[in-house]
C-alpha cells in the first residue's frame, strides 16, 4: 500500500457500532465490565482508549512498524523511552540537539546517574569513540534542530548493533513521509505530533512506534505507569491531520526549496542551512535517507547580530514569531531566546548555534507570498 493510501485507512476502521467513517472521539475515563476482569479490551482511559487504538495503530502502519504508543506530548514520548535506562548507564546524542531533549536528559536524568556524551555525529567515528561497555542507547535526531544537519541512520545503527545498544531516531521533522527510521535500523521512532503529524498547530501530542515485542512490553507499561497519555480529543485531531499528511508534506517541501533559493541569492543573508543545497555538508546522507528535504530552513544574517535578527523577527508579516513548527501556517523564532534556551551559550556556539539564528517553519501558503514577506522583513 503507497503511503498516500496508508495515510487515510491504514489502522482506521469504520465504527462497528454505528459504521462512522471517521473515529469516533471515546470521550470516557472508565468502561461497563460483565465481571471483574471480563471487559471488551479496556477497562480504563489511562491504560487504553479506542480513539487512541486507532492512532496508534495508524502511526504504526505510517512508518512500517508493528507498534505505536501515543503521549500527552513530544517530551513525555522521550520520558518513556528514558525509563528504559538506569543509573550508570551511557548514552550518545549529538551535539546539535532540540533543547528540550538537552534539558531532560542534563536536568532530569543525569542527577539520577545516567551519563550523556553530545558529540558531532555527522563523524560516526565520533560516537564509536565514546561507545564503552556502559552505552544503552543512541539518540538521533535527524534533521537537527536547528542547524539542519543530517545523521546517517543506518550508519548509526550499525554502530548501536556493534555496542548492544538501542537506536533511537526523533524523526519530527521528517515524519514518515520523508523517512522511515525503522527500515534504516533504528529500534524506536520518536515523534512530536504536535508538529508536522498533526499538522494544524490545535493540538499537542507524542508517540513512538518500533517493532519489538518485549519494546512493547516495557514501553507500554511505562506509558501506562508513568500517565503521560493523551485524551481522545487529541488523539482524533491527529488522526484527522494525518489524512492530509501526504499532501501538506508535499506543499512544505515545495515552499522550502523556493524559500531557500531566495535566502541563498538574499545580499543580506550570509548563510542557510538547507539539506537540499548540494553544498550542504550532509547532502549526499539527506539524498540517500530522504524522500526530499523538507520545510524547516535557518538562517544568519551578515554580520551576525542579533539585534538585526530580532528586528527582522518583528517585522514579520506571515511569518509568525511563536514556539514550535509544522503547522500549515508559516512560523518562525529564535532558538537562542526560545527552543534552546535551556542549552548554555557556551554550548550552544560550540555546536554552532549563534545568537543570531533566525528559524523558519515554511507552510503550505503561497510561495510567492512568503518570499515577498522576507524580502520586507530583511530589507
Amino acid at each position: 500500500m503507497k503511503f498516500a493510501t496508508k495515510a487515510i485507512h491504514a489502522g482506521v476502521h469504520p465504527d462497528p457500532t454505528t459504521g462512522a467513517i471517521m473515529t469516533p472521539i471515546y470521550q470516557t475515563s472508565t468502561y461497563a465490565q460483565r465481571s471483574p476482569g471480563d471487559n471488551k479490551g479496556y477497562e480504563y482511559s489511562r491504560t487504553h482508549n479506542p480513539t487512541r487504538t486507532q492512532l496508534q495503530d495508524a502511526l504504526a502502519a505510517l512508518d512500517n512498524g508493528q507498534h505505536g504508543l501515543a503521549f500527552a506530548s513530544g517530551m513525555a514520548a522521550i520520558d518513556c523511552v528514558m525509563h528504559l535506562l538506569k543509573p550508570g548507564d551511557e548514552v550518545i546524542s549529538t551535539d546539535d540537539l532540540y533543547g528540550g531533549s538537552y534539558r531532560i536528559m542534563t536536568k532530569v536524568y543525569e542527577p539520577l546517574g545516567i551519563k550523556f556524551h553530545f558529540v558531532p555525529m555527522g563523524d560516526m567515528e565520533a560516537v564509536r569513540a565514546k561507545v564503552t561497555p556502559k552505552t544503552k542507547l543512541i539518540w538521533v535526531e535527524t534533521p537537527t534542530n536547528p542547524l539542519l544537519n543530517i545523521i546517517d541512520i543506518a550508519a548509526a545503527s550499525v554502530v548501536a548493533k556493534e555496542a548492544g545498544a538501542l537506536l533511537a531516531v526523533d524523526n519530527t521533522f521528517s515524519t514518515p513521509y520523508l523517512q522511515t527510521p525503522l527500515d534504516l535500523g533504528a529500534d524506536i521512532s520518536v515523534y512530536s505530533l504536535t508538529k508536522y503529524m498533526a499538522g494544524h498547530s490545535d493540538t499537542v501530542m507524542g508517540a513512538l512506534v518500533f517493532n519489538d515485542a518485549t519494546l512493547l512490553e516495557r514501553l507500554s507499561f511505562y506509558q501506562n505507569a508513568c500517565g503521560g497519555t493523551p485524551g481522545p480529543q487529541d488523539c482524533f485531531l491527529v488522526l484527522r491531520g494525518l489524512k492530509t499528511l501526504h499532501l501538506r508534506m508535499q506543499r512544505h517541501c515545495e515552499n522550502g526549496r523556493a524559500v531557500a533559493e531566495y535566502l541563498r541569492q538574499h545580499p543580506k543573508v550570509e548563510k542557510v542551512y538547507w539539506p537540499g543545497f548540494e553544498s550542504h555538508p550532509n547532502h549526499a546522507v539527506a539524498a540517500k535517507q530522504m524522500r526530499d528535504f523538507g520545510g524547516m530552513i535557518s538562517f544568519v544574517l551578515k554580520g551576525d547580530k542579533q539585534e538585526d535578527a530580532i528586528a527582522v523577527l518583528e517585522k514579520f508579516e506571515l511569518f509568525t514569531l511563536a514556539e514550535s513548527l509544522g503547522g500549515v501556517e508559516s512560523l518562525s523564532g529564535h532558538p537562542a531566546t526560545m527552543t534552546h534556551a535551556s542549552i548554555p551559550a557556551e554550548q550552544r556556539r560550540k555546536s554552532g548555534l549563534s545568537d543570531s539564528l533566525i528559524r523558519l517553519s515554511v507552510g503550505i501558503e503561497d510561495a510567492e507570498d512568503l518570499i515577498d514577506d522576507l524580502a520586507q522583513a530583511i530589507g
